[in-house]
């Protein structure tokens, strides 16, 4: 049923096709027979699918990344899907357009999607009103789901901000958004962001870090502060960031973000050269993606945990993540392709 519903919206603009759909869900949703419906179709609870982690319990471990829902909007839609968790953002101290349009590529032949979105959002300071103002509706109107639904905030420097004084708007963002999420994801691999991904060198990235811990440990409860990598890393960059992970006492990495890397691809080179640069996610990113979360895991003994990201479609792709020493997942191309039905068969297949 989902193919042939989405192969009629891949006939129409991406960007466009993601807020359309999610609209229609939000309103649908609103109609409490067919929010019941939904949830009845998509959601699994468990208690063999339960996490704990950072202190925080997931109800399961598939999670939707960040760039789906930047601005916060959709949260109660995609509870009501079965994600275990969703991370907001990439959210930036002021609001950004983001890139020129159009900014957002489907390669079906590849079951991957190139985007050069560049961190458009509302700004941190609108996304947080948004976030507590959910929070008080809760109070009035129980989850449909038992248990807490864990939301995180990736946040990002603007694109304007020179990166020595990145750790700025960092910190601005972590300010704002503390009492409105449960954990953080500093974004410094997108490469989409003129020269963000400089941020991934040892002597910027621990400005940044200890600056936001500094302010993180003078909290009555610290919340877990993660960081979210580049698959396109070097072994001995990796080292670098699991020496400092360490160092800064990083509650976990997020592994990984887009690629730049075009190799392999069934798309045919002068597509590929038409729409031109920007990150790659989806089925391509899938086993790079694993191998940087088994070098992690097997350098540390484990002792950092990781969100996986990257190529996760099916349960033997979820799977293959935990093998190699992930502890939650996150999935974002894989729902465009699979649908909504994507989490529930996930946990179908980790229960079994």
């Amino acid at each position: 049923m989902y193919s042939l519903f989405r192969n009629i919206l891949f006939n129409f603009d991406p960007e466009g096709v993601h807020y359309f759909s999610m609209d229609v869900l939000r309103k649908a949703s609103k109609i409490k027979w067919i929010n019941n419906a939904i949830a009845s179709q998509y959601q699994l609870n468990h208690s063999l699918l339960k996490k704990e982690l950072f202190g925080l319990t997931f109800n399961n471990p598939v999670g939707l990344g960040a760039g789906f829902d930047k601005n916060a909007v959709y949260l109660n839609e995609l509870e009501l899907l079965g994600f275990g968790f969703v991370e907001i953002g990439t959210v930036t101290p002021k609001p950004q357009d983001g890139n020129d349009k159009p900014r957002l590529f489907r390669l079906p032949g590849d079951n991957a999607i190139i985007n050069r979105m560049g961190f458009n959002n509302d700004g941190v300071e609108a996304v947080a009103k948004r976030l507590r103002e959910r929070q008080n509706n809760l109070h009035h109107q129980p989850s449909t789901i038992n248990g807490q639904f864990i939301i995180g905030g990736n946040i990002g420097k603007n694109k304007a901000t020179p990166n020595e004084d990145a750790w700025k708007d960092y910190t601005f963002c972590f300010n704002v958004l503390f009492d409105c999420v449960d954990y953080f994801v500093v974004n410094v691999s997108s490469p989409n962001t003129p020269g963000l991904r400089e941020l991934q060198e040892k002597s910027s990235l621990l400005k940044i870090l200890s600056a936001l811990q500094q302010i993180n440990q003078g909290q009555s409860k610290p919340k877990p502060l993660l960081l979210k990598i580049a698959p396109d890393l070097t072994k001995e960059q990796i080292d670098d960031i699991i020496d400092l992970a360490t160092a800064v006492n990083l509650s976990g990495l997020v592994a990984t973000n887009t690629t730049i890397n075009r190799q392999g691809l069934l798309a045919s080179p002068k597509q590929i050269d038409s729409i031109g640069a920007g990150g790659l996610s989806g089925k391509p990113l899938r086993l790079l993606s694993t191998e940087v979360v088994r070098y992690i895991h097997r350098k540390t003994n484990g002792a950092i945990p990781l969100i996986a990201s990257g190529g996760i479609f099916t349960g033997q792709d979820a799977q293959e993540k935990l093998d190699a020493g992930a502890s939650l997942l996150q999935v974002w191309t894989g729902f465009i392709y699979e649908g909504p039905s994507i989490v529930k068969n996930i946990c179908k297949h980790l229960i079994q």
